[in-house]
């Protein structure tokens, strides 16, 4: 059994985790990062990458499918077919870069990596059992940073075609008949993306609408399109159980059981932090409910240890995880920081997408703010009309008194990459004026934010 020694030792070597160790390095930290499975962790191997490879994947087909069709473009063509072996072919080669690019970027930082399961053995001490025998590496601070894993049903557990998000982007056979339970952000992008490559596709969702965490302007867009795509909705459902013989799931709605023939099942009712085998019962670190609980600099109750990332609880989201990384490792490194963001954005990948950055309307006025809430339609913009993209529009919740930007949503065809615009005016304290009277490039999505902005000052030009 070896015996190492370090300053810093992370735990995980996803977003948050090898951001942490990367920064850590860069400053001069003795740090060693533990991976039990794949450098860049769920998020980069069987998650956020993958998952936008895939709906790439599915937007080209269903673009090439129209063009078979009558398309008022004027472009034509025979039927296109799909390869899907082929597509997953060309994620794994994109995972493939990132996570070697990954692993390159710790080695230029100076980070010593280990691969295998680490467990505490105390506060100061971890046991890794994994590649090269087992490692007992003692270190002055321990970052925790093993991220989360897909939650289950205990009635319909993974195995067989049961299945997990990370084994839905490592099918390479399309499922003719697949039922997804859970109508949030990761079974509503899968699901789009299924329908769209010709699964007949069907949601079942416990709660009365779609994406329930968003309101139902944002979402309504979303409904919309997946009536387009044929996508069968069971809402106020509950699925009871699989038959794995029939393949048939068992569903409860509006008082009726009902079965779904389904080749596979995908169950995404959300996810939960991976401490599993951490071996936290030997320390004394504080819990809120099943995350660990942490304070604006990420430390736990226990001296020496820091939590960042999914196991923290929510937003569940990897930049969140990274900019929690990159603060502890500039705390150990003798910095002076603290948690003062204002805001996260939050995307959803499905069509059109969704961005949310800030605070909603409802939660404005429940913080006790006087409120202007204007929004303007992507009907009504050039450039979205120039990319067949119409659907949707941008919101601005701003403080009356004052015009501060408090939050901002959308929803459209490529406004994820709005959702770092929205956050800087929101980080930046911009108020409507200062929106308005930027100017913004023509044609694009954004002059929808500008022109929002003017519409709340009661100057809107383009409506």
């Amino acid at each position: 059994m070896s015996d190492l020694k370090c300053h810093t030792l992370v735990i995980g070597a996803g977003p948050g985790g090898y951001v942490a160790a990367i920064r850590a390095g860069q400053l001069g930290l003795d740090t060693i990062i533990v991976e039990r499975q794949y450098w860049g962790g769920t998020c980069l191997n069987v998650g956020c990458i993958p998952s936008k490879a895939l709906i790439h994947v599915a937007d080209e087909y269903d673009k090439v499918q129209g063009f078979a069709k009558k398309s008022p473009l004027g472009i034509s063509l025979q039927s296109p077919t799909l390869d899907l072996k082929t597509s997953m072919a060309w994620k794994d080669g994109i995972v493939a870069q990132l996570t070697g690019g990954v692993s390159g970027l710790l080695k230029k930082a100076d980070v010593r990596k280990v691969l295998g399961t680490a467990q505490f053995v105390d506060g100061k001490t971890v046991e890794v059992d994994g590649e090269g025998g087992p490692h007992i590496i003692r270190a002055e601070n321990i970052i925790i940073a093993t991220g989360s894993v897909s939650a289950q049903l205990p009635h319909i557990p993974f195995g067989g075609d049961v299945i997990s998000s990370s084994q839905a982007l490592a099918l390479t056979e399309l499922p003719k008949r697949l039922s997804i339970i859970g109508a949030g952000y990761i079974g509503m992008e899968l699901g789009m993306a299924f329908a769209k490559l010709g699964a007949k596709v069907t949601i079942i969702e416990m709660a009365d609408s779609i994406l329930p965490s968003f309101d139902a302007q944002l979402s309504a867009p979303v409904g919309q399109r997946l009536k387009e795509l044929g996508v069968d909705l069971h809402l106020g459902a509950r699925a009871l159980g699989f038959d794995a013989k029939t393949k048939a799931l068992t569903v409860e709605a509006s008082g009726k059981s009902i079965k779904l023939p389904s080749d596979k099942v995908l169950v995404t009712i959300g996810r939960r932090p991976a401490l599993d085998a951490l071996g936290l019962e030997s320390l004394l670190v504080d819990m809120e409910g099943e995350f660990i609980k942490i304070d604006t600099r990420c430390r736990t109750s226990m001296s020496g240890i820091y939590a960042i990332g999914d196991v923290t609880g929510n937003p569940m989201l990897a930049h969140r995880a990274m900019a929690q990384g990159e603060m502890v490792a500039e705390i150990l490194a003798g910095e002076k920081r603290a948690w003062d963001k204002t805001v996260i954005p939050a995307v959803c990948f499905t069509d059109p997408e969704i961005v949310t950055v800030g605070l909603s309307e409802d939660e404005a006025i429940a913080a006790g703010y006087g409120v202007k809430v204007e929004s303007f339609p992507f009907l009504a913009n050039g450039r979205a009309k120039t990319m067949e993209a119409e659907g949707g529009f941008v919101r601005i919740i701003a403080r009356a008194e004052d015009h501060l930007v408090l939050g901002v949503q959308a929803a459209g065809q490529g406004v994820s990459e709005l959702s770092s615009y929205f956050a800087m005016m929101c980080e930046m304290g911009a108020r409507l004026e200062d929106i308005a009277g930027t100017i913004h490039a023509h044609p694009t999505l954004g002059e929808a934010v500008q022109e929002t902005a003017l519409k709340a000052l009661g100057k809107a030009l383009h409506i």
